[in-house]
C-alpha cells in the first residue's frame, strides 16, 4: 500500500509496522491522559493537603473532580466525534486540557484546584474517548483487541512512570511543578495530534440528527444488556483500582511509613503488571477468545480483593498487602483490553457514543468511590479494602448476569 495514501480514503486498514507503531504511540498517549493526570501527583497528595491547609478528604476531592470531569466529558466528546469527526473535538479538548494544567500549577487554593481539576478532566476526556473510537474506525475483531493491547504498552507505562516522576519532582520542587510537567506533556500531545493524526471518520460515515439522534443512540446502547455487561464490569474493576489509587498514598506512606520514592516504586511495579496482563490478553485473544480472557481477569481480580480484605482484617502488614494489590491492579490490563473490544465489536457509526459509555462507567465509578476511601482518616486501611472487594466481586456478578455467560460456556 502507498504510505502516502490518505487515511480518510481507506476502507480497510492495512498499516505498515511503522504506521501501526506511530498510531499506538499517539493514541496510547491520549488514553494515558487519565493516569498521567491522576498518578503523577499522587506522591505529593499528603504534601498538597498540608500546603493548602486541607483535610485528607478535601485533597482527595481534587482527584474526584478530575475523575468526574473525565467521566462526564467523555459523554459529551464521544457523541460529538460521531457527528463532527474525530479531529476537531480532539484538538479542542487537548488545548483546553493544557491550559487548565497550567492554571492548576499556579493556584494556591484547594477549592480553586478542585474546580480546575474538573475542567482538566472534562477537556482531557476528549483524548481518551476519541482515541478508542479511532481504533474502532480502523479495526475489528481480534485485531482490535490486539491493538488495544498495544495501547496498553503506552497507557500502562503511564502508571509506572508518572508516580516515579512525581516522587522525584518532590525532591526539587513543590507539588506545583507536577502540573507544569502536565502542561508540557499536553503541548507535546497537541502537536502530535495536529501534525500526525489524520481524520479517521469520513463524512459519509458520520451520524446526523443532533441531540435527538444522540439521545436515541445512547438509549439503544443502554438497552443492550451484553454491551452494558462489558461496560459495567470494566467500570467496577476500574472503581476498585481508583480506590487503590486514592487510598494507597495514605495507607502505604502513613500506615506503613514508606517514603514517597518507595511508594512510587510500589506503584510502578503494579503498573508493570497492567502492561504484562494487557499484552498477555492481546497474545491469547485469537486462541482463547476475548470473553474467556475477560472472565479469567475478573476472577483473578475477585480473588485478589478477597485476599486483600483478609490481610487487612488480620492486621495489615506490608508483605501481606502488596501481593493482593498487585493482582487487583494487574488485571486491569486484560480486563480493559478485552471488555473494550467486546463492547465496541458491533459499533461503527456509534463507536464514539459506545466509547463514551465505557469511559463514563469507569471514571464515574472511580469518582464515586474515591471520597469514601478517606472517610476514616489517613491511618485506616479498612475502607480501601472494603470498597475494592465490593467493586471487584460486583464486576464478576455483573459479567455473569448481564452477558449471560457461565464459566463453562465462555468462548
Amino acid at each position: 500500500m502507498n504510505t502516502n495514501t490518505s487515511l480518510e480514503s481507506l476502507t480497510s486498514f492495512e498499516f505498515s509496522r511503522v504506521r501501526r507503531l506511530w498510531m499506538a504511540l499517539v493514541l496510547g498517549a491520549l488514553t494515558a491522559l487519565a493516569p498521567l493526570s491522576i498518578d503523577m501527583y499522587l506522591p505529593s497528595l499528603p504534601v498538597l493537603a498540608k500546603n493548602l491547609h486541607a483535610t485528607t478528604s478535601q485533597a482527595q476531592l481534587s482527584l474526584t473532580a478530575c475523575l468526574l470531569g473525565l467521566a462526564l466529558g467523555q459523554l459529551i466528546a464521544g457523541p460529538i466525534s460521531d457527528e463532527r469527526g474525530r479531529r476537531v473535538p480532539l484538538i479542542t479538548g487537548i488545548a483546553v486540557y493544557t491550559a487548565a494544567s497550567f492554571l492548576c500549577a499556579v493556584t494556591g487554593s484547594i477549592w480553586v484546584l478542585v474546580l480546575l481539576r474538573l475542567v482538566q478532566g472534562l477537556a482531557g476526556s476528549a483524548g481518551i474517548v476519541i482515541a478508542r473510537a479511532i481504533v474502532r474506525d480502523y479495526f475489528s475483531g481480534s485485531e482490535m483487541t490486539k491493538f488495544f493491547a498495544r495501547l496498553m504498552l503506552v497507557n500502562g507505562a503511564a502508571p509506572i512512570l508518572a508516580p516515579i516522576l512525581g516522587g522525584q519532582l518532590l525532591r526539587f520542587m513543590s507539588w506545583h511543578g507536577v502540573f507544569i510537567v502536565l502542561t508540557v506533556l499536553g503541548l507535546f500531545m497537541l502537536g502530535g495530534v495536529v501534525f500526525g493524526l489524520p481524520e479517521s471518520l469520513p463524512v459519509h460515515q458520520r451520524t446526523a440528527g443532533g441531540l435527538t439522534a444522540t439521545l436515541s443512540t445512547m438509549s439503544g446502547l443502554l438497552r443492550d444488556k451484553a454491551l452494558m455487561g462489558f461496560v459495567l464490569s470494566q467500570g467496577l474493576v476500574y472503581a476498585a483500582m481508583f480506590a487503590y489509587i486514592a487510598g494507597s498514598p495514605f495507607v502505604l506512606q502513613d500506615i506503613f511509613g514508606v517514603s514517597p520514592q518507595v511508594f512510587s516504586l510500589v506503584f510502578a511495579v503494579n503498573g508493570l503488571g497492567i502492561i504484562i496482563s494487557g499484552q498477555l490478553g492481546g497474545h491469547l485473544s485469537p486462541r482463547w477468545g476475548e470473553k474467556r480472557l475477560l472472565a479469567a481477569g475478573l476472577a483473578v481480580a475477585g480473588v485478589g480483593s478477597l485476599a486483600l480484605m483478609a490481610a487487612i482484617l488480620a492486621g495489615p502488614a506490608l508483605f501481606t498487602v502488596l501481593p493482593p494489590l498487585f493482582l487487583i491492579v494487574s488485571t486491569v490490563g486484560v480486563v480493559s483490553a478485552t471488555s473494550t473490544s467486546l463492547a465496541l465489536q458491533n459499533q461503527r457509526k456509534s463507536a464514539g457514543s459506545a466509547s463514551a459509555l465505557i469511559g463514563l462507567s469507569s471514571m464515574l465509578a472511580g469518582a464515586l468511590v474515591t471520597p469514601l476511601v478517606g472517610v476514616a482518616g489517613a491511618h485506616a486501611a479498612f475502607p480501601m479494602g472494603l470498597i475494592i472487594v465490593v467493586c471487584d466481586l460486583g464486576a464478576v456478578a455483573v459479567f455473569l448476569v448481564l452477558t449471560r455467560i457461565r464459566p463453562q460456556q465462555v468462548s
